[in-house]
């Protein structure tokens, strides 16, 4: 690539970033001002009925948590995309979540009085575990066909969800499981949201070490060749992934597809590189929930539609046309 080229693809990756960072901050605004009550910009100032405490206790804590984990999925679905080398490979698709879901509930059974940071430690843990089973299994196949890897991803989660699924119902607390399997913010506000500032630090982590995911995705021999610890990076890769699906999990329950779709729209616009890639995802990430969660909100106002449904619909039907394109 010639200077000029390069110089050309960076100012277009900021255009693109500045866009999108343009609209995540336009969308959040106009989060943190729909609801079933009213609190508009002049009740919070004057401070007329509750309008401030639902601002400072509901809208805004709700809003920053959408922020927080579009962001940080979407990152999250990036990295493991570029350790795999496989755009279909997500934390959705690869059994991390469902572990995630799966700890949560032995959790609840083991110990159902045990502090939100317990759990938060438990879900991490194990979707470390069932993100490393899922890179074990597919260093063991023979076919690294880019459609047979995320299938052993989901046949992966199908069992461990439905381990999860009996143990609910054995124990009665299926009313939970649902909580974890449909993303939704209904429930965020003050107080219970606030674990969520540990995956933005492990999107920052993950943007100060893009240039080893990149590399690492190159693959093995190259990585090595060029003095890096490929066995580290890809651990270290996980385990920010891991993090991030087990808190994402626990606070605001799973959003499908995410961690696939948003890094496979932003490469197609600015490639494959992680340092210029991760930042776009983040935005992108941020805009894209924000706007499914204010459709969440307004489809049936006054009522509610969980936001995990929303994208679940939406990310299905990006999978497909990604699946046909891949192979058009």
């Amino acid at each position: 690539m010639t200077p000029a080229v390069a110089t050309g693809e960076r100012r277009r990756g900021s255009r693109i970033l500045g866009s999108a960072a343009a609209l995540a901050v336009v969308l959040f605004v106009v989060s943190i001002f729909i609801g079933a009550s009213s609190a508009s910009l002049a009740d919070v100032i004057r401070d007329e009925g509750a309008a401030r405490t639902i601002f400072v206790e509901s809208r805004l804590p709700r809003s920053i948590a959408i922020v927080l984990a579009g962001a940080s999925i979407a990152v999250a679905g990036a990295i493991m995309q570029a350790l795999t080398q496989n755009r279909f490979v997500a934390p959705s698709t690869a059994g991390t979540t469902e572990a995630a879901i799966l700890g949560v509930a032995l959790v609840t059974v083991v110990s159902p009085a045990s502090a939100v940071g317990y759990k938060m430690v438990v879900a991490t843990v194990f979707a470390l575990g069932g993100t490393l089973l899922f890179v074990w299994l597919i260093q063991r196949v023979r076919s690294r066909d880019i459609i047979v890897v995320p299938l052993i991803g989901i046949m992966l989660g199908a069992v461990m969800q439905s381990i999860a699924w009996f143990i609910a119902l054995r124990f009665s607390f299926l009313q939970s499981l649902y909580a974890w399997l449909i993303g939704d913010f209904s429930g965020t506000i003050a107080g219970r949201y606030e674990l969520l500032y540990v995956v933005g630090a492990a999107g920052v982590i993950a943007y100060v070490f893009a240039d080893r995911f990149t590399l690492a995705g190159v693959g093995r021999d190259f990585s090595v060749n060029v003095g890096l610890n490929y066995d580290r990076t890809i651990v270290g890769g996980m385990v920010l992934v891991s993090i991030v699906a087990g808190i994402t999990v626990v606070v605001v329950g799973t959003i499908p597809f995410w961690g696939l779709i948003v890094p496979n729209l932003a490469s197609l616009l600015v490639g494959d590189n992680q340092r210029r890639l991760l930042p776009i995802v983040a935005a992108v990430g941020a805009a894209g929930l924000l706007a499914g969660d204010i459709l969440a909100r307004t489809i049936r106002y006054p009522a509610e539609v969980p936001v995990g449904t929303i994208i679940g619909v939406l990310g299905g039907l990006t999978f497909l046309y990604l699946l046909i394109r891949s192979r058009s």
